[in-house]
Formats: C-alpha cells, sequence, structure tokens
C-alpha cells in the first residue's frame, strides 16, 4: 500500500509539470502577441503613410496638425478637417464620424473597436496603456481615464463594469460605417 506522503508527492509532482507547461505556452503566446502588436503596429503606420500621400492636398504636409500630447509615443500629424489636440469632445449623435475627435480620442476608440470586433471584452486603462506601447504608470494611466472618462459621458463609449470600457451601442467605424 503506497504511503500518504507518496501519493501527495506525486500529486505535487504532476501538479507542477502541468503549471510549468503553462507557464511555457504562456511565454509561448505573450511572445506571438508582441509580434502580432507589432505587425499591427507595422500595418497601422502603412496605412497612415498610404492616407497621407492619397489626401486631397497631395501629401503636403504643410497644413497638417501634430499631436504633441506626451503620452503619444509616435506623434502622427492629423489631417486637415480633423479635430486639433486639446480640442471638445462632441456629444456621440448617429452619422458622426470619428474625425470630430482628436487623435487620441480616435485611437482610444480604435482600440476598443478592435476588441468589440474580435469579440473580446471590455479593456482598463492599465491595459490601453501596454496595447499602446506607454509605461504603465498612474500619470499616463490617470491621462487615459480621464479621456475614457469624458467618452463615456459624451456617448462614445460604455463603462460596462467600473473601470472597463467598450465601445456604446451604436457607435460606429472610423468614418461614420457601422
Amino acid at each position: 500500500m503506497p504511503s500518504v506522503v507518496g501519493l501527495l508527492e506525486q500529486h505535487e509532482l504532476a501538479a507542477r509539470r502541468r503549471v510549468d507547461g503553462l507557464r511555457e505556452e504562456a511565454d509561448r503566446i505573450r511572445a506571438e502577441l508582441a509580434a502580432a502588436e507589432l505587425e499591427w503596429q507595422e500595418w497601422a503606420i502603412a496605412r497612415r503613410r498610404v492616407d497621407t500621400v492619397l489626401a486631397p492636398d497631395g501629401g503636403d504636409t504643410a497644413g497638417t496638425e501634430v499631436t504633441l500630447d506626451p503620452q503619444e509615443s509616435d506623434a502622427q500629424p492629423a489631417p486637415r478637417g480633423a479635430a486639433k489636440p486639446k480640442s471638445q469632445v462632441p456629444v456621440w449623435r448617429q452619422g458622426l464620424a470619428w474625425s470630430v475627435l482628436s487623435v487620441d480620442y480616435q485611437r482610444i476608440l480604435q482600440v476598443l473597436a478592435d476588441r468589440a470586433r474580435l469579440g473580446q471584452g471590455p479593456l482598463t486603462c492599465q491595459e490601453m496603456a501596454a496595447v499602446f506601447g506607454m509605461d504603465v504608470v498612474p500619470a499616463r494611466v490617470e491621462v487615459l481615464r480621464a479621456k475614457a472618462k469624458r467618452l463615456v459621458a459624451r456617448g462614445w463609449l460604455a463603462e460596462p463594469a467600473p473601470g472597463r470600457f467598450t465601445p456604446a451601442a451604436g457607435v460606429s467605424g472610423p468614418g461614420g460605417e457601422s
């Protein structure tokens, strides 16, 4: 008859092997996620470059606004007609395009819309900061939280649970399409 201690050691060994296997899988998934996020960022940059080249002004950057928000790691020019940084966030209404928002607010909406489209749940501000490649420090997180709360108050986002954000029902894509 096996001893109780021997049985416990066997179960502990099996549990440790399972944990080790899951850790290896988590490491592989984290590496795959990092590669996928990098690819996503490269495609987003490529799209912005093509948008600039195909812009009605022929890619002339003389009339563009630049977001100088310190949380934006790669300040991108905002095309003419887009909202200027530090602009008001209008109350959302049917058919209102994202272009009425500043680039920072559009980035928040884009990340949350992408997650919703993929069937993933709401994001916290800490998770958004990580997605944007920011340092996840209180100052950066609070800036994102203030912007997300402003979007909730204006009807662009919903907060289904405290501190978790998702696009509001009916809010359409960047160009006003659903």
